[in-house]
């Protein structure tokens, strides 16, 4: 038998703005605040499916009625946020002490990032990467408009597993910085200590420790503050969670106090997979949570780092072999000694050729390994643009071994031998050809130069 809710199917809300009737179809869930449902409205011919969030009496205030007013005049800060679209209005008097909202449906395919962490849904390294990089940007371009969540956590944010693309839900928490109405405080385990011992409200500062503990979560498949504090003593209650998350928080890989490390058994995830990212991550995670933990205001990542090294993690992201993602570190070295998936070495230490571009006086370190990609983001000076593909790492026809860089962009490209030094011989690559990737080979795309580091050079393509 199927989930049952408040509003009967074919019961007919009024959208406020609109002008517009909304249909109630097939119950979708239910949380804290009320129930959400599939809905359609008809305007003319055309007929649009929705998703429409009804709230519990309890929550049919006065105040959260002039939040969501506010919400729907303003702007989506971009595509990630299912944004309230209407508000909606009983139009018989069984339903009239409540009221709701009509958002963007959520396609099927994407799935909840409580089911990543929970293992109900494999994804690999390079989707799972794409979207932390995409919910620290979403929270980039909400934070940008002077706006914060509140009550950032697993359950709000939602995943395409084969694109990496996200969507962030239950948007009517949103509010100015530090203007919010009371009653939000957050989700248990995700809330900033400062908060957890009721010194101050959710803003963006809480929102930073939010984001940290939700990209630790999806990344290392623990809590950052979960380690053998939890397992002292017969209970762990309301006073013992009070300790842990607010007022001795301490990060289960503090490179000072290791009291708090994970335990090998209990907390096993932490322990496998903390060693398989790059140091330059690692070293993130450690400042969110010693100095996040005590200056709020300074010391925690803001979302721009997290985006910043989170595409630079993805450029350090090859295959295995035997076919497992696997992460080397900028200067071309694995991060592990061996792949996670098949135990055996992943490459010949020091043979993997890396690109070094320079978009923004910034070294830039991407591995070249077979069937890498190279985008506007990387060739074209476009941050994060990875729509327009410009160039694939691509094998000899003759000899395997030997790798190329095939333009796929509409420009040439001039290359020089010997890293570009004056008076070396320079050759045209045109569209649809290819450059043999050897050591010191220097590579003018147009907006952005790079060159070729740590290979030796084999017959050309």
């Amino acid at each position: 038998m199927g989930m049952v809710g408040r509003l009967a199917a074919g019961t007919l809300v009024r959208l406020r703005n609109h002008k517009l009737d909304c249909v109630v179809g097939e119950f979708l869930g239910s949380g804290g605040q009320g129930e959400v449902y599939r809905a359609w409205v008809r305007n003319g011919a055309v007929s649009q499916s929705l998703a429409l969030k009804w709230y519990f009496p309890e929550w049919s205030t006065r105040q959260q009625w002039s939040d969501l007013a506010w919400l729907t005049e303003q702007a989506p800060p971009s595509a990630a946020f299912l944004w309230p679209i209407d508000m909606a209005v009983a139009t018989v008097t069984q339903h009239a002490s409540s009221f709701g909202y009509v958002m963007p449906l959520r396609p099927r395919s994407y799935r909840g990032c409580v089911e990543i962490v929970s293992g109900r849904l494999d994804i690999s390294f390079s989707s799972l990467l794409r979207a932390c990089m995409r919910l620290a940007d979403a929270f980039l371009s909400l934070h940008a408009k002077g706006l914060c969540y509140r009550d950032i956590s697993f359950g709000n944010a939602f995943v395409e597993p084969t694109s990496g693309d996200v969507l962030i839900c239950d948007n009517d928490n949103v509010a100015i910085n530090l203007q919010g109405s009371a009653g939000i405080r957050g989700t248990d385990r995700f809330m900033a200590p400062e908060i957890v011992r009721g010194e101050t409200t959710p803003s963006v500062a809480t929102d930073l420790y939010s984001l940290a503990v939700l990209l630790f979560y999806l990344l290392m498949v623990s809590h950052p503050l979960e380690g053998q504090r939890m397992l002292q003593g017969d209970v762990f209650g309301r006073e013992e969670a009070a300790e842990l998350y607010g007022w001795h928080p301490l990060f289960v890989f503090d490179p000072v106090d290791a009291s708090n490390a994970p335990d090998q058994d209990r907390h096993r995830n932490a322990w496998v997979y903390w060693p398989l990212y790059p140091l330059m991550l690692r070293d993130l995670f450690v400042r969110a949570f010693t100095d996040g933990l005590r200056d709020p205001d300074g010391g925690r990542v803001r979302e721009g780092e997290w985006r910043d090294s989170l595409a630079r993690l993805l450029d350090l992201l090859i295959r295995c072999h035997c076919g497992a993602e696997i992460f080397v570190e900028p200067d071309g070295r694995p991060v592990a000694g061996a792949c996670w998936s098949c135990a055996s070495p992943p490459i010949e230490a020091g043979r993997l050729p890396m690109l070094v571009l320079d978009p923004d006086g910034e070294r830039h370190v991407v591995a070249l390994d077979a069937g890498r990609r190279l985008y506007a983001h990387h060739l074209r000076g476009r941050r994060y643009d990875y729509r327009e593909v410009g160039a694939e790492v691509v094998r000899h026809p003759v000899a395997p071994d030997v790798i190329g860089l095939r333009n796929l962009s509409a420009d040439p490209w001039i290359v020089t031998a010997g890293g570009g030094a004056s008076g070396a011989p320079e050759t045209m690559v045109f569209p649809g050809r290819s450059v043999t990737i050897a050591s010191g080979t220097h590579i003018d795309f147009g907006p952005v130069c790079g060159v070729v580091e740590n290979d030796e050079r084999g017959p050309d393509l």
